[in-house]
């Protein structure tokens, strides 16, 4: 790949930008979120799972399961895994008992010990920022919005067009 367009068509992307964001960053993101999970004796998945409770708040087993394409088999063994460390916990829906509800555990050690995986890499992403201009701030902002909102489309994509 040596040279894509832009949505518009009008202006070509620099060669390597495309690899860069679309392979070399991405990898190194799933990696770096693996050495974090695997600090906490989880799986990826299974830090993605507490990921995306912690975004969203609670949600019930299948809403996850959803969320992540995960069989319910799967999604059970996630869950056991994020109680037995003490993340989450199972709760009933307070608007229907019948259904139980992921919850994340409060724990104020627990929750500083994760931040401070993720702190050093924070500050330096923030010194990182800190060197840029108000505008190429706003200019990476946007694109990291709008390339979010194509991976999030492309996974739909990808899940409907497999069913």
């Amino acid at each position: 790949m040596s040279e894509l367009s832009s949505p518009s068509q009008s202006a070509p992307v620099t060669p390597g930008i495309a690899e860069l964001v679309g392979s070399r960053l991405s990898t190194a993101t799933v990696l770096f979120h693996a050495a974090v999970a695997d600090r906490l004796g989880l799986g990826p998945t299974d830090m993605k799972c507490y990921s995306i409770l912690r975004q969203e708040g609670p949600l019930t087993a299948g809403e996850l399961a959803e969320r992540t394409a995960l069989t319910t088999g799967a999604i059970t063994g996630v869950i056991d895994r994020l109680e037995r460390a003490n993340l989450i916990r199972r709760a009933r829906d307070p608007n229907d008992r019948r259904r139980v509800v992921l919850e994340l555990l409060h724990d104020p050690e627990r929750e500083r010990a994760i931040d401070a995986l993720y702190a050093p890499m924070g500050r330096a992403i923030g010194e990182l920022l800190a060197g840029l201009s108000e505008q190429e701030r706003a200019t990476i902002g946007d694109f990291l919005t709008k390339a979010t909102a194509i991976l999030e489309a492309e996974t739909r994509r990808l899940r409907a067009s497999a069913s």
